[in-house]
């Protein structure tokens, strides 16, 4: 198994491994590539879906995502697939800088995407290190933000896609989440930026419009070139994430051609 780093800040690529035959060794030698660079990528593996889940349960148990739907569909019977489906008619692909349902009370730790359908031009995915965004930040700016806490809520992001009933009994069952702005790794203790821009509706403790600021100056620092790396997709690529200390967005420059890709998403626990 070869592990080569694909940019300064975040991403590698691991070749020599077939995903539907890893080892013990191999699973604990990714998992340290994972904490160390928060992305991996995978070319050309050709497996099942069933061995996509599997390689997914290497890493934790695995979450079916509760607003499956629209572009967003459980597959068939493996409902710990999730499909994603872009195309003109559905114009699913996430644009905005984000973690990942962060509007849980404990938000997934990571996601295995494949790709499916890939478009011949465009549709890559930009990954950033929120953790060497927030470390770049200056230091007035993180004494500002270290100790304060921001409201994320779904509603933000999809409550649209409901009526009124529904909104109300989902708003019921997942209330807003109060997350730290500045969120520790579990494992490696790294802080990182956690506020994102579909989730995150305001931060605690200061007025509206200096939570406004504080929010686009933190999205600013996650869109800096220096701390990203740019994906290109190819069917049967593999791309797993730490939802922890990363953000992700996808460049919508594929319409009108289609885009799909199916992950698997593997539950976490409860920011601090």
């Amino acid at each position: 198994m070869h592990i080569e780093q694909i940019s300064g800040n975040i991403g590698a690529q691991i070749s020599d491994v077939d995903l539907a035959n890893v080892t013990d060794d191999e699973v604990e030698k990714i998992k340290k590539a994972w904490l160390d660079h928060k992305v991996l990528v995978f070319r050309d593996q050709h497996i099942t879906v069933e061995e996509h889940i599997a390689f997914g349960r290497k890493f934790g148990e695995l979450e079916i995502h509760p607003f499956a739907r629209g572009g967003h569909v459980g597959l068939g019977e493996y409902p710990e697939i999730l499909r994603i489906a872009s195309n003109p008619e559905k114009e699913f692909a996430a644009v905005i800088w984000h973690s990942d349902v962060t509007w849980r009370e404990e938000p997934s730790l990571g996601s295995i995407l494949r790709g499916v359908v890939i478009p011949e031009t465009g549709g890559d995915t930009c990954f950033a290190s929120a953790a060497a965004a927030y470390e770049l930040l200056p230091d007035d700016v993180k004494s500002q933000i270290d100790d304060l806490y921001a409201i994320h809520d779904f509603t933000k992001s999809i409550g649209e896609k409901f009526d009124d009933e529904e909104r109300r009994e989902l708003q019921e069952k997942y209330p807003p989440a109060r997350h730290p702005v500045v969120r520790t790794h579990p494992e490696t203790g790294e802080r990182s930026i956690y506020t994102n821009g579909y989730h995150t509706d305001y931060i605690e403790g200061v007025s509206p419009e200096e939570s406004e600021k504080l929010l686009a100056l933190l999205e600013k620092a996650i869109m800096s070139p220096t701390v990203q790396f740019r994906l290109k997709w190819e069917v049967d690529t593999f791309v797993m994430w730490d939802n922890r200390s990363s953000q992700h967005a996808v460049a919508a420059d594929f319409y009108p051609d289609e885009r799909i890709v199916e992950r698997v998403t593997i539950i976490g626990d409860r920011p601090f």
